[in-house]
């Protein structure tokens, strides 16, 4: 115990400074301090790259499956979207069951035979008979496949049984001849998101070169041109294509009349993309990449569309993606108006017309809408695109 006292007493001591703790612990501080403000704007970024490439892939995602469902429309779509059914005239969705009357719950769904009980109130009743169950990849009336070749198959569909009038599944119940609204509205997909995104292409495109010419070309060009645009962008829209639509005749095929429509959209629709390519082009035109080659001789061509038009392209390309839901818009109102596409060739504006009865519009509201419902839907993904787009130009 002696041994071991002398030994505590001979260990040497270790005295603590206070102030050195105090700067230590400063020090810490400061070096946290720093750190933390060298990694918030890194942190920052990495949110705001987050939070737009999420934008992108959201809207992407939206605009590339409406693409997709009018690609495979004749797959997606159960019946053929001319074929009526007069007995089943403004009928509601069709119920579908999962238990039998005996309340036995089954895996697969299945539907029962439906009747018009009341034409006045447009009440129908289900017959409580036979059960026709729904079935996947069913073979129905043929199509083209991506307009390669004839096929029957369909993703979903009833099983007759053999019958020579089965019932039908209507997601979306059927118009006023017995159609098919849920077909239909696939089918009117094609049309829609043709003509109203073509429009915009062309018309961008030949606003562009119109404005690259404003741009680098000499006063007398641009205000000639601007101008000229000037006066497309103070006429009313609207007014202007109703206008030129009327000096046509009203009956023409779908081709036709798309074509039609696209003409009517590029003479009326590139304006605003020339304004902005001008304006675009002639800050460009002076940047010390533009002075160069021009310096080792290049042509006014080249130095035009190979080195200012590239470095111009992305708020070109973000203001082309503002401006679709505009002339997907305009396709919808003149369709709406009946000068559109007619009938019985379906798109979304001709399919909106049946909203106009207000007492069925209180008893279908989500049918009858369902094509204002698809526009929302295109139009939101195509604003997330562009706006992910102006982040990224920013």
């Amino acid at each position: 115990m002696e041994k071991e006292t002398d030994k505590e007493n001979n260990a040497p001591q270790v005295e603590f400074d206070e102030n050195d703790l105090r700067f230590n612990a400063a020090t810490a501080g400061a070096e946290s301090y720093k750190l933390k403000t060298r990694l918030l704007p890194h942190v920052g970024s990495l949110r705001r790259t987050l939070r737009r490439r999420r934008k992108l892939a959201l809207g992407a995602l939206i605009v590339s499956a409406f693409y997709a469902a009018a690609a495979l429309a004749g797959f997606l779509a159960p019946y053929d979207y001319r074929t009526q059914r007069r007995s089943e005239p403004l009928a509601p969705p069709t119920a579908i069951h999962f238990r039998d009357a005996n309340g036995v719950w089954s895996l697969r769904p299945f539907i029962r035979t439906r009747r018009l009980a009341d034409p006045l109130e447009r009440r129908y009743v289900e017959d409580g008979g036979e059960a026709y169950p729904i079935v996947f990849f069913t073979k129905g009336f043929p199509y083209k496949f991506l307009g390669l070749f004839t096929a029957n198959r369909h993703l979903f569909g009833v099983r007759d049984g053999g019958k020579a009038n089965p019932p039908r599944l209507n997601l979306l119940g059927t118009d006023e001849l017995g159609r098919d609204r849920f077909s239909r509205l696939l089918m009117a997909a094609r049309f829609s998101l043709v003509v109203g995104p073509l429009g915009m292409i062309l018309a961008s495109l030949l606003g562009i070169l119109l404005g690259c010419l404003a741009g680098y070309g000499g006063r007398f060009v641009d205000a000639l041109l601007m101008r000229a645009a000037d006066v497309m962008m103070a006429l009313p829209t609207l007014i202007v294509v109703l206008a030129a639509r009327a000096a046509f005749p009203l009956e023409l095929p779908p081709m036709r009349a798309a074509l039609l429509l696209v003409s009517i959209f590029v003479v009326v629709g590139w304006a605003e993309m020339a304004r902005l390519a001008r304006g675009v082009v002639a800050g460009l035109r002076q940047r010390e990449f533009v002075l160069a080659a021009q310096s080792i001789g290049l042509s006014e061509w080249r130095v035009l569309f190979r080195h200012i038009l590239p470095n111009a392209m992305r708020p070109l390309i973000v203001q082309m993606t503002v401006t679709l839901p505009a002339f997907l818009l305009t396709e919808t109102a003149l369709s709406f108006l009946g000068v559109g596409v007619q009938e019985p060739e379906p798109s979304w504006g001709n399919m909106l017309a049946a909203a106009n009865d207000i007492s069925l519009l209180g008893q279908q509201p989500l049918t009858l809408l369902s094509p204002a419902i698809a526009i929302f839907l295109f139009v939101l993904g195509v604003r997330l695109l562009s706006d992910g787009l102006r982040t990224k130009s920013v």
